[in-house]
């Protein structure tokens, strides 16, 4: 088994952590980069380094010094649209800890790496001290999504129950420690 360090991204992790992010988008997602979705992932320093109640965390294989792994927290609920109205009421701005970015390699993958660095975000809101809920969305077509954010909190609403399928989200809520 490898050995990995889970940390808080320094400057030096920055640009492997990009990486990670779009090879998923890319890959995993079939989307690539889409700028409305996801542009924090061009300014991961201003969108996740630099604002204090957010962080970015990365597991670092120890061998190599390569980032494997990615999990990002900050404090903006999700917006409606595209999300639904109930939704973005249920996790406002600011009391919201939404869980982004939480994308392992293929070859890293089985590790547990996902589930620490998950574990890392909620201790992170928790000595915020300011957050109230943690959220997140993902996409069940991703192989494994569904199940593992199941393991891990309650799925609030399934937009594949509505008329037409939504976005086909699922939108969850983890318990914070």
């Amino acid at each position: 088994m490898r050995d990995y360090c889970i940390r808080t991204a320094t400057p030096d992790d920055v640009d492997g952590a990009r990486s990670v992010m779009l090879d998923t988008v890319y890959r995993d997602f079939g989307t690539g980069y889409v700028p409305h979705w996801h542009r924090d992932i061009v300014d991961l320093h201003g969108a996740y380094v630099v604002p204090v109640r957010h962080t970015l965390l990365v597991a670092v294989d120890r061998r190599d010094g390569t980032v494997a792994a990615t999990a990002a927290l900050d404090s903006r609920g999700p917006a409606h649209p595209p999300n639904p109205r109930h939704v973005a009421e249920r996790y406002p701005s600011g009391e919201t800890a939404q869980l982004r970015r939480v994308y392992v390699r293929p070859e890293d993958r089985r590790q547990g790496l996902a589930r620490r660095l998950v574990a890392g975000l909620l201790d992170f809101a928790v000595a915020d001290g300011g957050y109230r809920s943690a959220y997140l969305h993902t996409d069940p077509s991703v192989p494994g999504a569904e199940a593992f954010w199941r393991s891990l909190g309650k799925a609030v609403h399934d937009e594949r129950e509505e008329p037409g399928g939504g976005q086909g989200i699922i939108h969850f809520e983890v318990p914070l420690p």
